[in-house]
């Protein structure tokens, strides 16, 4: 009766990565597992620079889901801590959830990143955007994903809904018996710093066109929650003094717009009236220097910090 008892009230718990290239919708589809938005979204690519984790728990099983930055080919040093981020994670997570674009037909993936996918302990082909794609072109990722995989794809769509609850119970019958990694109540493991300054960060690529949003760096140097309202500071660091005139705007206007529309975010996240007090400092080609990325808190390859 005991053992039986035992087995019954098992629970399961375990990380589950999304991995694949820019667009194709992980951030999106992590967001609609959690039912709540913790990574940011936007029509652009390259939009996730690090790690976004999002703690879905119900019915005894925890999914720690991990949000990773698109697999780009680097190009400066900024690239290569992206692409660390997204790969590291690859064999330590108990599950792997490779996305793919299902509008676009057949996948386009290296070989390269075809072994990195193959090193998961187990790993699932999810098919996204089935909303927007042909009957073909779904049934081309399927017979890829067995072809190149010998894996079947998980047809889901992140923007309705579709398959998101059978992609759930798929994960979950995988992952390892295990008491929970975190209380019940968390919905992540990083703190509410990291999320303004990713709402901040969205909000520029919203607003700002060109090169300016991918010059951008965002970090909170202040964050006094027991105020009234709730004083936060937060740097924006560009590379270029033009791109600091571009997010300043004539007499300040832009700065005022980028303000009002980020504060907006921010308290809808933390709950309570903010007050966002936005600053721009040019830090010059932080993008490759190795001191200025850890500083802004990004992780490097070991051979690549110094």
């Amino acid at each position: 009766m005991t053992q039986q008892t035992d087995a019954q009230n098992a629970t399961r718990a375990g990380t589950v990565a999304l991995v694949g290239f820019p667009n194709v919708g992980k951030s999106s589809l992590m967001n609609r597992l959690v039912e709540q938005k913790l990574s940011i979204v936007t029509p652009l690519a390259q939009t996730t620079r690090e790690r976004v984790l999002g703690i879905d728990t119900r019915g005894g099983v925890q999914m720690v889901f991990i949000d990773t930055p698109g697999l780009v080919d680097p190009r400066y040093l900024l690239h290569r801590a992206m692409m660390h981020e997204a790969t590291e994670v690859i064999g330590d997570a108990d599950v792997v959830l490779l996305l793919v674009d299902a509008s676009r037909g057949e996948p386009q993936l290296r070989e390269d990143v075809l072994e990195l996918v193959r090193r998961a302990k187990i790993l699932i082909v999810v098919s996204n955007k089935i909303d927007v794609a042909s009957d073909a072109d779904r049934a081309a990722v399927r017979r890829w994903a067995r072809e190149h995989l010998n894996a079947d794809a998980a047809e889901v769509s992140a923007e309705t809904g579709e398959g998101t609850e059978a992609l759930r119970a798929r994960v979950a019958e995988r992952l390892p018996e295990s008491p929970f990694l975190y209380p019940e109540e968390d919905v992540s493991s990083q703190p509410v710093r990291f999320f303004v300054a990713e709402l901040v960060r969205e909000t520029i690529f919203e607003l700002y066109e060109k090169e300016v949003p991918y010059s951008v760096a965002v970090k909170v140097e202040e964050f006094r929650e027991n105020a009234q309202p709730v004083y936060i500071r937060a740097v924006v660091f560009v590379e270029r003094p033009t791109q600091k005139a571009i997010l300043i705007g004539s007499g300040g206007s832009a700065i005022k717009r980028l303000g009002q529309a980020a504060r907006l975010k921010v308290e809808e996240f933390v709950g309570a009236p903010v007050y966002l007090d936005l600053w721009v400092k040019v830090l010059p080609k932080w993008r490759k220097s190795p001191l200025e990325l850890q500083r802004l808190g990004f992780t490097l390859p070991e051979e690549q910090r110094k």
